[in-house]
């Protein structure tokens, strides 16, 4: 049986082409679908598309546009549990992750829909007499969206919805390792009945089609989820033209647990934010910084759970922990894993790639732990995005928050403590856009901004109203009556 095709969408129109494969990572064997590569002309007719379709859709009401996104909503609902099954395939994650991301992809549409009703301007008193003064929000053209390969539906959606509300065409380029989950929000908005033009999806080489979407006349800004070393080179291409930007891109976020947490929720926020999605996360917690009075307890309990996780095929029930996303990861992976063996010895469990009977068929690994690891080594300093976790020794608080803190990234932090004025000092000292308490660092929503500080982010936040800063400008006038 062949596998199935999935095309690019340029105005409108399901567009062909030479194809590659993707592969589910838990069965190599098993090839999801072929799309189809897109070239820089492709690109180039995208952002050309989107241009033509802009002036009509930043005209179309917003109540009107919110319809439209309501619709998809409700055609991926219908699709809720074929999507799930499909990410689960295509990227790897167990099957209960998969819909919960799709879940929340269907709640993301909802609720930019009702920001098509909302559009917040503002109305202030002027200082002089028989003046009115407002502000409107307005569109700011053609925006291309490159997203990764980890959340392959939410994140799409969170760039997608609010651009598209605010009246912005778009144009979509999706991570090669798992491009079908956000062809279906395009497949979707295709039946919703989108006008021609405002999206427009192209798969492809992303030096070929980033290069060809930055270097579009028509183009006006780029959202950009991924490697800080793309996420580099597309701001300086970017600045050259002058266009918007907007970053999101590594972390190697820290946990502190304190003495006086409550030890098991410690351990198991600690081992769900590290391991589960296999690590993949930028948010995930790749350092466990542990207060030294419970550190030996601490970590042999860490263990102990850790070693009861079960890694398999996402779609069995049962599995904790799938495969890694490619074998470009696993190699990253058990790089860093002999990395680790040199600077802090074996690793506390774990440490190899699994193999023998259905481990054969995908990228398995299993979850690391390595023990002692101090501040300048490169497992405390590095991004692996895999199950690694290096466990660090603080003699107090203030130590565990320099410790937090002493790295270049600043996505996401997290504390276990039950001290609220221990809670109250994270809040406001740790170095990080997201900070969570008693939870783990990695899981967030939509309704609140997202996105982090110094090397890990650049540009306005994703999510809630802050979305809205980013794909939108304010016209503002004054009226004198």
């Amino acid at each position: 049986m062949s596998a199935p095709l999935f095309q690019n969408y340029i105005n409108g129109e399901w567009v062909g082409g030479r194809t590659f494969e993707n592969r589910n990572p838990a069965n190599t064997g098993e090839v999801v679908g072929l799309f189809v590569k897109g070239t820089a002309a492709d690109m180039t007719a995208a952002v050309d598309a989107a241009h033509v379709a802009l002036p009509a859709w930043a005209d179309l009401s917003g109540p009107a546009r919110g319809n439209l996104l309501y619709k998809v909503a409700d055609i991926l609902d219908r699709k809720f549990d074929q999507l799930g099954e499909e990410m689960c395939r295509e990227e790897g994650k167990t099957l209960p992750e998969a819909k919960g991301e799709v879940r929340r992809a269907i709640n993301i549409f909802r609720y930019f829909g009702g920001e098509g009703s909302r559009m917040p301007g503002a109305i202030v008193p002027s200082e002089r007499d028989r003046v009115h003064m407002f502000s409107l929000r307005k569109p700011i053209g053609v925006v291309g969206l490159v997203t990764p390969w980890n959340f392959p539906i939410a994140i799409p959606a969170w760039k997608m919805a609010p651009a598209l509300i605010c009246g912005n065409p778009i144009v979509v380029k999706p991570a090669s390792v798992s491009p079908l989950s956000s062809w279906r929000i395009v497949e979707a908005c295709h039946e919703a009945g989108f006008p021609k033009g405002v999206v427009n999806f192209v798969a492809g080489s992303g030096g070929t089609l980033g290069s060809a979407m930055v270097n579009a006349t028509h183009l006006k800004a780029i959202s950009f989820t991924g490697s800080c070393g793309v996420g580099e080179w597309l701001h300086a291409e970017a600045s050259k033209r002058r266009l918007r930007i907007q970053l999101e891109m590594g972390g190697k976020n820290p946990t502190i647990v304190l003495a006086d947490a409550d030890f098991n929720s410690a351990v198991e926020n600690v081992v769900n934010a590290a391991f589960f999605s296999t690590g993949q996360k930028c948010t995930a917690t790749s350092r466990v910084i542990v207060e030294d009075a419970i550190y030996d307890r601490y970590v042999a309990a860490l263990v102990e759970r850790t070693k009861k996780l079960k890694v398999g095929d996402g779609m069995k029930p049962g599995i904790d922990i799938g495969p890694a996303v490619d074998e470009d990861q696993l190699k990253t992976n058990l790089d860093y894993i002999a990395i680790g063996r040199a600077e802090a010895g074996e690793p506390l469990c774990g440490g190899n790639r699994l193999t023998g009977g259905d481990y054969d068929k995908g990228y398995f690994v299993e979850p690391t732990i390595f023990g002692g690891v101090t501040e300048t080594m490169r497992l405390a300093q590095e991004e692996i995005f895999g199950p690694i976790l290096a466990v660090m020794r603080a003699r107090d608080f203030y130590d565990a928050l320099r410790i937090a803190n002493n790295i270049p990234f600043g996505l996401s932090a997290s504390v276990q403590t039950t001290n609220i004025s221990r809670v109250f000092e994270f809040v406001y000292r740790a170095e990080a856009g997201l900070l969570t308490v008693n939870l783990p660092s990695a899981g967030v929503e939509y309704q609140l901004p997202f996105g982090g500080t110094k090397d890990s982010s650049f540009g306005p936040k994703e999510q809630g109203q802050a979305a809205m800063e980013f794909y939108s400008d304010h016209k503002t006038v004054y009226l004198k009556y």
